[in-house]
């Protein structure tokens, strides 16, 4: 059943369709033998795109992992940035022949059918994120995103994950993800998977953000209470 799992989550990442079509949210759901239910849900963003498996009941993470994508005709490629399976992956490139409409996916082939949650729309923070600063004591401090450790949140219209992970050494740190909404200059995620902690699943979480420049500022506290000041960087493609 991993191994079905991994050969699932490998081929939805893979997926790039043309971003009108593509960009935004998808997800299927599975029984495996021993009946629990598992979800994935895939994000797309113009150039990168992340997919998790998770348990839909208890939260308890399965797998996640992504990169970025490019499409030429209905052959989807992508790069593999991060795995939390097998690092062995990261750097490579995998490919797969898929059929698209507006509200489905399917892999030629196969029986994977995956359906759209959004197209990256009501939240305004769409798109692929690094952080790339922090604020502390009143003096910001920048981080380096070309560096190969790096966090990363990719959000659709409705769903946020986030990703931390290294490039070079091909480790994975950990991640979590749910629901999002951007409402009155309030971000509030709504945790539906934590790599590390299965409890925090469930979870509600609000800060408040603001987008400068081009950057987003995201002040609050974290989900262990600890007061937090982040800047983060839309990802060049």
């Amino acid at each position: 059943m991993k191994k079905l799992i991994g050969l699932l989550i490998c081929t939805l990442i893979s997926l790039g369709i043309e971003a009108q079509s593509i960009v935004g949210a998808w997800e299927n759901y599975t029984t495996p033998e021993n009946g629990d239910q598992l979800k994935t849900v895939v994000i797309f963003t113009e150039s990168y795109q992340v997919a998790t498996t998770y348990d839909a009941t208890t939260g308890k993470f399965i797998h996640s992992n992504g990169g970025s994508w490019s499409l030429k005709g209905d052959m989807l490629t992508e790069t593999v940035e991060f795995d939390s399976d097998n690092s062995k992956r990261v750097g490579t490139k995998i490919s797969f022949k898929v059929s698209i409409t507006e509200t489905t996916i399917e892999m030629i082939d196969s029986d994977l059918k995956f359906n759209r949650i959004d197209n990256g729309e009501p939240g305004k923070l769409q798109g692929a994120w690094l952080m790339s600063g922090r604020v502390r004591n009143g003096e910001t401090q920048t981080r380096d995103t070309s560096r190969p450790r790096k966090t990363m949140k990719i959000l659709s219209g409705t769903r946020f994950q986030w990703i931390a992970y290294n490039t070079e050494t091909k480790q994975f740190m950990g991640t979590g993800g749910g629901t999002y909404t951007t409402i009155n200059g309030e971000y509030t995620e709504n945790i539906e998977f934590f790599s590390k902690d299965d409890s925090r699943a469930g979870a509600s979480l609000k800060f408040n953000y603001k987008l400068t420049d081009g950057d987003w500022n995201h002040t609050g506290f974290s989900s262990k209470g600890d007061p937090l000041n982040e800047i983060w960087s839309l990802r060049e493609q």
